[in-house]
């Protein structure tokens, strides 16, 4: 299992990143705004725990999703990794600390 990981970068507001988790994954809004929440004081977020495919998939529809149009100094998407999933299955939208 692998874990798609969301980076922060002060330049994405709290609403790009909600907008982003419901589109990309089906996340709820308020899942999505935890996972806001936990990129922004962790500089880090798990996203979704999934099989190594859907996780690259994932990743490159982060890196595609396009600017904040809310945030004037933002210059494009955001950033995420892929990396082996240690500590179990995240994928209840709860988001992760720091790994």
């Amino acid at each position: 299992m692998w874990n798609v990981v969301l980076l922060d970068d002060q330049e994405h507001t709290y609403e790009y990143v909600v907008d982003m988790m419901q589109r990309v994954f089906g996340h709820t809004f308020e899942s999505g705004l935890r996972i806001a929440k936990t990129v922004d004081e962790h500089g880090r977020a798990v996203c979704k725990t999934t099989h190594r495919e859907l996780g690259e998939l994932k990743v490159e529809q982060i890196h595609t999703f396009g600017p904040d149009r809310l945030s004037a100094g933002c210059r494009g998407s955001m950033s995420a990794i892929l990396e082996p999933a240690e500590f179990g299955d995240d994928d209840d939208g709860r988001g992760g600390g720091p790994a």
